[in-house]
C-alpha cells in the first residue's frame, strides 16, 4: 500500500534538507528567522512547525542572501516582500524593485489578460515603472483611468499609467482619453450581460466557464476596436 506523501515538512526535515548546502544551518537559526518574519510556517495543532515547499524555498533565498550577497536581514525582508508583490528585488543594496510586467516584451494583449493579476505596487513604484509624473497620475486618477486597490496599485493599473505615459508623449494630455475609459466601460457592459448568465448557473464547472469566455470576449473586444481604429485610419489617408 502506498502512502501519500506529506504536504509539509516538520523543522528537522527542513534542516535535513538544508544542511548540505549550509553547514551552518541549525534549528535555533531556522527559529531565528521566524522570529524575524522572514519566514512564517504553520502549525499543527499541537503547536508543531509545518513547512511547506515554498517555505523551504523561501528560506533558501534569505540563506544564499546572507551567505553569497552579505546583505542584513532588513534588506532580505524588503526583497522578499518585493516578491510576494510581484516585482523583481532591488539588485543592489539602497535599488528599486521592479514590476516584472514592465519587463515583458512581446507579450500579446489576449496573453496578459489571461495572465495572474497579482502584482502590488506603491505609488512611488508605480510612478517608476511607467514614468508618469505624480501629477499625470493625480490627473487620471480623478478622471477613473486607474484606481487604487487594497492599499496598492495592480497589474492592469501599471498597464494603463505606461499606456498613457506614451501617448502623452505625442502632447496627448490625460482629459482627452476619457472617451477611452467611457468606451472600455461600454465594453465591460457587453461582457458581463454575456458572462453574467452564466454565474448564476449551478455547479462547480459555471464559473470556470464564466471567466473562459469573459477572457474570450475581452480579448475579442480589443481585436475589434484596434482593427475598428486601424480602418479608420486607413479610410482618412
Amino acid at each position: 500500500m502506498n502512502v501519500p506523501a506529506r504536504a509539509y515538512l516538520s523543522i528537522g526535515e527542513v534542516l535535513t534538507r538544508l544542511r548540505s548546502e549550509f553547514s551552518d544551518i541549525t534549528i535555533s537559526k531556522i527559529r531565528f528567522l521566524e522570529s524575524e518574519g522572514l519566514i512564517e510556517p504553520q502549525r499543527t495543532p499541537s503547536g508543531y512547525r509545518k513547512f511547506t515547499t515554498n517555505d523551504l524555498e523561501r528560506l533558501r533565498f534569505v540563506l544564499l542572501a546572507q551567505r553569497d550577497q552579505y546583505l542584513p536581514l532588513k534588506v532580505i525582508k524588503e526583497n522578499l516582500d518585493a516578491m510576494d508583490r510581484g516585482l523583481s528585488p532591488a539588485k543592489t543594496v539602497g535599488g528599486v524593485a521592479t514590476p516584472r510586467l514592465a519587463t515583458n516584451e512581446g507579450v500579446s494583449v489576449g496573453d496578459q489578460y489571461a495572465g495572474e493579476n497579482d502584482l502590488r505596487l506603491t505609488r512611488a513604484e508605480l510612478l517608476a515603472a511607467s514614468k508618469l509624473t505624480d501629477e499625470q497620475l493625480t490627473e487620471i486618477e480623478s478622471y477613473g483611468l486607474i484606481a487604487i486597490r487594497a492599499r496598492h496599485y495592480d497589474a492592469d493599473g501599471l498597464a494603463v499609467a505606461k499606456a498613457v505615459a506614451e501617448i502623452s508623449a505625442f502632447g496627448i494630455g490625460a482629459r482627452h482619453l476619457r472617451a477611452f475609459k467611457t468606451a472600455a466601460d461600454r465594453e465591460i457592459g457587453l461582457v458581463e450581460q454575456v458572462t453574467t448568465p452564466l454565474l448564476r448557473q449551478k455547479g462547480s464547472e459555471a464559473k470556470a466557464r464564466a471567466e473562459e469566455v469573459e477572457r474570450e470576449l475581452a480579448a475579442l473586444s480589443i481585436r475589434l476596436h484596434a482593427s475598428l481604429v486601424r480602418a479608420g485610419l486607413h479610410r482618412a489617408k
